[in-house]
């Protein structure tokens, strides 16, 4: 009897969930993602501030999931094929399924405003946090130069907006 074959799209919580879920006797499992990592995303506020490195939020999906029971593939999704049930990755490759799963993982919202991403970028990936992390320093450093009191004081003033682990304050509210 032949194994049903599942498709995974996407690497992150919910991926891993559904391959680590799915009943290696029962499916052939298959996960693509663009990066060969699962992402630990509610720390990527520490790499960008600098308080941790890239690994320590990055783990590789072959550690995370067992190579006997789900294939591991670093491939970009850019098409899906329903007809055909499979899917198109960027480098032309077909990958045919007989259940698929989505879990793509949400990208940064600006409402309406994605104007806003030239000066506020999101915090959903490595990239992100260098970013991020790179533009506090550059700050940080021509403040450092600067002899102009009023410039280095713009220099030094940082907008964090976000309901996650960036967009609380402190203190916190009290409970009362």
């Amino acid at each position: 009897m032949s194994r049903t074959r599942a498709l995974i799209i996407g690497g992150g919580f919910a991926g891993i969930a559904a391959a680590r879920n799915l009943d290696p006797k029962r499916f052939d499992v298959t996960l693509l993602d663009r990066c060969n990592y699962h992402l630990f995303q509610p720390l990527l506020y520490q790499v960008a501030t600098g308080s941790l490195a890239a690994p320590d939020v990055a783990t590789p999906l072959r550690m995370i999931l067992k190579p006997r029971k789900v294939r591991v593939v670093q491939e970009e999704v850019c098409a899906v094929d329903w007809n055909a049930r499979c899917v198109v990755t960027t480098a032309g490759r077909r990958y045919p399924w007989d259940v698929l799963v989505l879990a793509t993982g949400l990208g940064p919202s600006y409402f309406g405003h994605d104007e806003w991403a030239v000066h506020a970028p999101g915090l959903k990936t490595l990239e992100d946090a260098f970013t991020i992390r790179n533009r506090v320093l550059r700050a940080l450093e021509e403040a450092e130069a600067c002899s102009d009191e009023a410039r280095r004081q713009q220099l030094l003033r940082f907008v964090v907006v976000g309901a996650g682990p960036t967009g609380w304050s402190w203190p916190a509210p009290s409970a009362s």
